[in-house]
């Protein structure tokens, strides 16, 4: 007679629930802001703006220093984000292009897997891929805020008007079906343009905010400045929210969440560009049983490493489509490295544009291939308080150069930059033969990348949209823009 005949059957039951009990899988949330510089926050040093839930973040999980998009825009860099792919290589690396429905997305392998998916804010991704999540509450459709009192505990649900697009974020949390692990896709509006004043209840003073070197420092960019802080803090202000309502649901233990922004500030030199500060994310880890709290890891990590850290940390295999490599090495171990460089892009955004770049740790090197243009920045960016003193600064000769890069033109073929030593970007060391050897390096890095990954010659350029000095659109401006498949009769 075998052993376990002999046992009483209660103590049989026992033994056999708790030896084939696998671990719970990881519920996962990722948090994204719209339009947020990696530095725009408490956590990365910047203590003008109030980002208490941000910061809190920090202090409970992983700093990533070196995190970074793929595009400076908007809808590429979320479809290389929710594919693991890189823009030219999703079919929708410009901006309003929609995610064609033959791309695989890293969230229909985890809702395959028996994982609840939802996202809830700014969706911009197009019709084709709503159905790789079980829900999608896309901002504009109305939604409510939870109410927190100064116990920082949930008082009640309220109708509001969703400026922020975070206004469904605890509701779908709270909807989700508690016998499944969740993934939920957050993504706010907050801080893109346009602002508006008293977007909270305690606005920025002007006088405290932070100004780049790249951008003159005169009353109207500071009013700009503030009111982007504002967004800033009602982000965190929901961000906030979520985390009440995780713990409240007894769930926060297990769940790993993630905070990212897509690309840089919609500021001149800032969103658009291929600088850090229109591809460098903030990227904030939290998980309570695994993530040391107070960690920094200063390794590279981009966006299209989202896809399968998520799908190893589920136990779900990778799918060939995916690009990018899995991060999970440096959650536990933030002296590890899982990539030598970065990459991203740039193409059309409101303006024709055709750029690529490389960064290892230390460097960063860019390949204009529109170089007869200028760094012009996004048209809302264009309209705002900021450029437009620019411009007037520029008639009278007062910009100093890093300040008259979004109107020169030509611009340079190639730039080299030593990030380390000079963290604006505002020395171009290209033509420095002291570098010579590692510009060659990032050329032969940028080209190997470029033939990997089929990355066409000249791009698929498109005409300017909008009027280069006053952001207004032009005759020719196309909505909806046609997407790639339109553009190319059918034949991508």
């Amino acid at each position: 007679m075998h052993a376990l005949s002999l046992l009483p059957p209660l103590l049989l039951c026992l033994l056999v629930v708790t030896t084939s009990a696998a671990p719970a899988r990881p519920n996962f949330i990722l948090f994204i802001a719209d339009d947020m510089a990696w530095e725009d926050c408490g956590a990365y040093g910047n203590k003008a703006i109030r980002t208490p839930n941000l910061d809190r973040l920090a202090q409970e999980g992983m700093r990533f220093d070196r995190a970074f998009v793929t595009a400076s825009s908007c809808s590429p860099s979320r479809s290389s984000l929710l594919t693991g792919r890189y823009p030219h290589s999703t079919d929708a690396e410009q901006l309003h292009w929609p995610l064609p429905k033959a791309q695989v997305t890293f969230a229909e392998k985890l809702k395959a897997a028996g994982y609840w998916t939802a996202a809830a804010g700014k969706w911009h991704l197009g019709n084709e891929v709503k159905d790789r999540f079980d829900v999608v509450h896309e901002a504009g459709a109305g939604g409510f805020q939870l109410q927190v009192g100064a116990d920082g505990k949930p008082k009640k649900m309220v109708a509001e008007k969703d400026e922020s697009g975070c206004g469904q974020w605890v509701s779908t949390l709270q909807a989700r079906p508690k016998d499944k692990p969740f993934f939920l896709w957050l993504a706010a509006l907050d801080p893109h343009r346009d602002y508006v004043s008293n977007a909270i209840p305690n606005p920025h003073r002007p006088a405290d905010v932070v100004v780049p070197p790249y951008l003159p420092d005169a009353p109207d960019t500071r009013r700009d400045l503030a009111l982007y802080y504002d967004e800033i803090t009602r982000l965190d202000g929901f961000v906030g929210q979520v985390l009440a309502e995780l713990e409240k649901q007894g769930a926060a233990e297990n769940t790993v969440i993630l905070f990212i922004s897509d690309n840089g500030r919609a500021f001149p030199r800032c969103k658009t560009t291929l600088y850090d500060s229109g591809i460098r994310t903030p990227l904030l880890v939290r998980w309570s049983s695994k993530v040391k709290p107070g960690s920094v890891c200063g390794s590279l990590v981009s966006t299209v490493d989202f896809g399968p850290t998520f799908l190893e940390l589920a136990g779900v295999p990778v799918p060939a489509s995916i690009q990018g490599k899995s991060f999970v090495p440096l959650l536990t171990n933030p002296d590890a490295k899982t990539r030598e460089h970065i990459f991203a892009e740039h193409n059309w955004h409101d303006y024709d544009a055709h750029k690529r770049a490389v960064r290892s740790e230390r460097f960063k090197y860019i390949r204009n291939f529109d170089a007869d243009l200028p760094n012009t920045p996004p048209a809302d960016a264009v309209r705002s308080l900021t450029f437009v003193e620019m411009r007037r600064l520029r008639d009278a000769g007062k910009l100093t150069t890093p300040q008259l890069a979004p109107f020169r033109k030509p611009k340079p073929a190639e730039e080299l930059y030593d990030v380390d030593a000079d963290p604006h970007e505002l020395r171009n060391l290209a033509a420095d033969t002291k570098h010579a050897a590692t510009l060659a390096q990032l050329r032969n890095a940028l080209a190997t990348w470029r033939q990997q990954t089929s990355d066409p010659a000249d791009g698929l350029r498109a005409k300017d949209e909008f009027d280069r000095e006053t952001g207004e659109p032009l005759p020719n401006r196309q909505r909806p823009r046609p997407s790639k498949a339109e553009l190319l009769g059918g034949k991508l």
